[in-house]
């Protein structure tokens, strides 16, 4: 509301009202807004219009077609009126306009009460109208309280409800960035709501005059007064306290992990990570997110994630919606994602929401900032290695906002700069962009615009340079059908490609070695509020992969080599989902979600049928069945329920339980022990099943201490069928008939995770232990088919005790010290154990696959943080850091191999950190 009228003036409000009933209209409104309507209204009828032209601006966009016959004022005005906040009071020649409120013209009965006696119930008033400045609420500044009055809604005599509903968005006075996990709230704690994670809230309050608290630990509260005619919007404008020292925050969603029914969530706010040493200097998102318990990495140098016993193919890793296959620079030294561009991450570990589908294991939900819509602002840093700069300017003020992300690394220099010879001729690198558009439409539509590129380079010697990039765009488009439905029409796009270029001099077997994956997705997705306790989310998808599994080009004179190129492979990927968030009482909740997946592969295709009672080999085919262009070669499907029920004893101390069941058409093919850049996706098909799990899990959690202290406990139980590996001494590099070297078993999962957490205080951080345990089997009719004879044993990455510790202090605002301090149990390995004869040959007999460990990893980190002055109008706030990666120096091995050197087989070891590493950054932000 930005206006009030008092409204005084001399007229016989009888006569106007018999003149208005006996006057009759005729006009034709084509096409206009209500500016244009009032005008024609007044120039047919001889009524002069009351009003404050400021009134109108927002209803310009406000379109009336329609004609008009002999129809009342009255009737006309309604029309007009009917989207608008605007009401009116007619009296012989004169309309006065009011904003929200009415001019009533009589007195309800018995108003002075019975023994009151009054000559007429008219009210009669004398003068011109006259019109006063009220505030704007749209731009609320972050001021304590106000005692101004904020008018919601339309008054009406017809509306006999006693509550309406006020809705409308809470974002930063600095930036114009929405704010999630806010509270707005009656001082009586009657009505409550929070903010979405577009900074969204919906309350109930009742008719009348209310007053309404906004309460955030990081922002100033603010108090307004609010008079509810009719349902509303109002927005508000909050300001941040003064921002000190902060530690890393990890928090479950929903602000902790007592309230929310979903188990297993965790969210992680990219603000926060400044004060976490890391290697060379990097926040990284990735490296947090192993110290949470039930997510582990194989080690330094991995690219990849397992998470509650899952390979490293089963974790879904989104970027504004789009998939982002590879998320590591370097083989899994740095984050993909620019850390200065990342807004927050929910990863979801245990109980895995109905909309997303296509991994077993887990969803890392990664979520760009929005630009500022009032001015330019950024971020960067400058570390020894790399180097980050992030900007965003408003395009349309208040309206449009454009934010453009940037990180290189200058590691070549580096290592020319080396007296090493071998290291002069050796390369590595990596950059990526990002840029992200928004733009708001009006209340109900807005649009997200996202395009991320990322690149490696990097060789070992000379002849040899190993290449591969991500690229992914999304365009997004969110409509709100009322205060309760909402939607979000997305499309994204992903590709994943690398190179291998092989090229020495006076060789005839130089070559080019490349893969690449693409898809493309439509989503629709929507959410319904319907009422207190049922908040349903639904919604459909259809992903289109096409994959190139590799191809091999020579490129020197008179090669030696044969051109390759592997069978191109095509899938449609579709779903189903709908979920309810359904609050029976503050005690009781259920999340219950289904989804229904169809996985279909699509030709051109040759495939393979091989006899049902002999292992698959070249040997056994019995036909090659040919398919032709987009025609269906196998389908696949599966219903996938998801169930979480959350059960509060007290405020703070609550269980959970959830069931998963989840469905997975790709698989990741690698020929190493971890994850590489260099491996390729294979889409199911005939001879290759999908992948499906179920977990069980089961969770109690506790705050202590007005959530100081927060404290979960939760286990899990996860079988899963048709896991991917390998027959021993497979040849997975160009080869056509894949699945002659593939065996499908199947796996099994547990563990339980303990997580203590403290939020505020000079001293925080968290602690957490992983007891896990990841077995597969591999079995099989047939000998050649069967590891260590169809028994279960340890995955390459099962590591039982998992330990780690996140801890921040806090010396003064301007100081604060880090420390970080991680154990694993070594991973399995398979060790040679003797020798034998056959024939003249001599050959080494190695153990069951994966019977040994190498030894076991920890490390330590530590980190200073140093913040500048914390004035407010200064150029650039910034900060340094200083930390020390691995600072006891310890030798983790990475890998284990074997080799034979003058008939004696010796074993040795890589790592990849074994001293010390120093590293200063300067950041800062303006």
């Amino acid at each position: 509301m930005k206006k009030i009228l008092l409204a005084l003036f001399i007229l016989a409000f009888s006569q106007s009202a018999f003149s208005q009933e006996k006057q009759k209209l005729s006009l034709e409104l084509n096409n206009a807004d209500v500016p244009t309507a009032l005008s024609k209204i007044e120039a047919a009828s001889g009524y002069k219009f009351y009003f404050d032209n400021t009134w109108l601006e927002g209803y310009k966009t406000i379109r009336i077609n329609k004609n008009y016959n002999q129809a009342t004022l009255d009737e006309i005005l309604t029309d007009v009126f009917n989207n608008t906040d605007l009401n009116f009071y007619v009296n012989q020649n004169s309309v006065i306009l009011t904003n929200n409120s009415i001019i009533y013209s009589k007195l309800a009965d018995n108003y002075f009460g019975e023994t009151t006696t009054r000559k007429s119930d008219e009210i009669v008033f004398e003068g011109d109208p006259v019109f006063y400045q009220q505030y704007d609420d749209n731009t609320t500044s972050g001021d304590n309280r106000s005692s101004s009055v904020s008018l919601i809604g339309k008054e009406s005599q017809k509306v006999g409800k006693s509550t309406f509903e006020l809705s409308g968005y809470i974002k930063n006075t600095k930036n114009g960035e929405p704010i999630s996990n806010i509270i707005i709230k009656t001082p009586d704690n009657k009505a409550t709501a929070m903010t979405d994670e577009k900074g969204y809230y919906s309350i109930q309050l009742p008719s009348g005059l209310n007053i309404v608290e906004v309460e955030s630990f990081t922002h100033k509260k603010i108090t307004r007064k609010i008079m509810m005619y009719n349902n509303g919007k109002l927005n508000l404008n909050v300001t941040e306290n003064v921002t000190l020292l902060e530690e890393v925050n990890v928090r479950g969603k929903k602000r902790d992990g007592v309230k929310g029914a979903i188990a297993g969530v965790t969210s992680i706010s990219m603000k926060d990570l400044k004060s976490v040493p890391t290697v060379l200097g990097e926040r990284d998102i990735l490296k947090i997110a192993t110290t949470i318990p039930g997510i582990k990495s194989a080690g330094e140098g991995s690219a990849g994630v397992n998470v509650r016993g899952g390979k490293e193919d089963q974790n879904l890793f989104l970027l504004d919606d789009a998939t982002l296959y590879n998320p590591a620079h370097f083989f899994g030294l740095f984050s993909a994602i620019n850390p200065y561009t990342i807004d927050k991450a929910d990863i979801y570990k245990g109980s895995i929401p109905a909309e997303f589908g296509g991994r077993l294991s887990s969803v890392f939900d990664i979520s760009t900032k929005s630009g500022n819509v009032t001015k330019l602002s950024g971020e960067g840093g400058l570390g020894p290695v790399t180097s980050n700069l992030m900007i965003t300017t408003p395009i349309v003020k208040e309206k449009s906002s454009l934010l453009v992300g940037a990180r290189a690394t200058y590691s070549d220099w580096i290592l020319k700069s080396l007296k090493e010879p071998s290291l002069k001729n050796s390369q590595a690198n990596f950059y990526d962009v990002i840029a992200k558009y928004n733009h708001k439409i009006n209340d109900n539509n807005n649009i997200e615009a996202t395009f991320y590129y990322s690149r490696d380079a990097f060789s070992i010697t000379s002849d040899s340079l190993y290449k591969y990039s991500n690229r992914l765009a999304t365009l997004k488009w969110n409509h709100k059908f009322s205060e309760k439905h909402k939607g979000a029409l997305v499309l994204t796009n992903s590709e994943y490609k690398f190179n291998i270029d092989f090229d020495k001099v006076n060789n005839r077997k130089t070559f080019e070695y490349g893969y690449k994956i693409d898809e493309t997705q439509l989503q629709l997705k929507f959410n319904y509020d319907y009422d207190k306790k049922h908040n349903f989310s639904y919604g459909l998808s259809s992903k289109l992969y096409g994959v190139n599994p590799g191809y091999l080009t020579p490129t020197g004179p008179n090669p030696l080599l044969s051109p390759v190129e592997l069978d191109k492979q095509k899938g449609l990927e579709s779903a189903i989902y709908v979920a309810d968030n359904y609050k029976i009482s503050d005690k009781l909740s259920f999340n219950i979600g289904f989804r229904y997946s169809l996985f279909a592969a699509l030709g051109a295709s040759n495939q393979r049928i091989y006899a049902d009672d002999l292992p698959k080999s070249d040997d056994t085919v019995t036909e090659i069945r040919t398919f032709g262009n987009n025609e269906v070669v196998k389908t696949y499907s599966g219903f996938e329920p998801r169930i979480a029920v959350k059960y509060a004893f007290t405020e703070d101390f609550s269980i959970k339980a959830g069931y998963d069941k989840t469905y997975q058409y790709m698989h990741l093919l690698s020929s190493n022990t971890t994850q590489s850049p260099t491996d390729v996706w294979k889409l199911s098909d005939i001879n290759v099943r999908p992948q499906d799990a179920q977990q069980f899990s089961l969770g109690a959690y506790k705050t202590f201490k007005d959530e100081m202290y927060e404290v979960s406990l939760e286990g899990y139980y996860k079988r899963m069928n048709n896991i991917l590996d390998y027959k021993v001494g497979a040849e997975i590099m160009l080869n056509n008939n894949m699945e002659t070297e593939l065996l499908q078993g199947e796996g099994k999962a547990y563990g339980v995770e303990l997580l203590l957490k403290k939020t505020t205080g000079k001293l925080n951080g968290w602690i957490g232990y992983t007891y896990s345990r990841t077995l597969i089997k591999l079995d099989s009719p047939f000998d050649q088919e069967k590891v260590n004879n169809g028994d279960y044993f340890a995955a390459n990455f099962d590591k039982p005790h998992d330990f780690s510790a996140v801890l921040n202090y806090k010396f003064t605002k301007r100081y604060s010290l880090s420390m970080n301090f991680i154990y694993q149990t070594g991973r399995p390995v398979t060790y040679p154990v003797g020798t034998y004869q056959f024939g003249n040959a001599e050959y080494t007999l190695y153990s069951d696959r994966n019977a040994f460990r190498i030894p076991d990893y920890y490390r330590l980190d530590i980190g200073l943080n140093i913040e500048g002055n914390h004035k407010i109008k200064k150029l650039a706030h910034s900060f340094w850091n200083i930390s020390v990666y691995n600072v006891l120096g310890r030798n983790n091995p990475y890998s284990v191999y074997f080799v034979t050197e003058n008939g004696e087989i010796k074993g040795y070891k890589t790592s990849i950190f074994s001293i010390p590493v120093p590293t200063i950054t300067y950041n800062f932000k303006f």
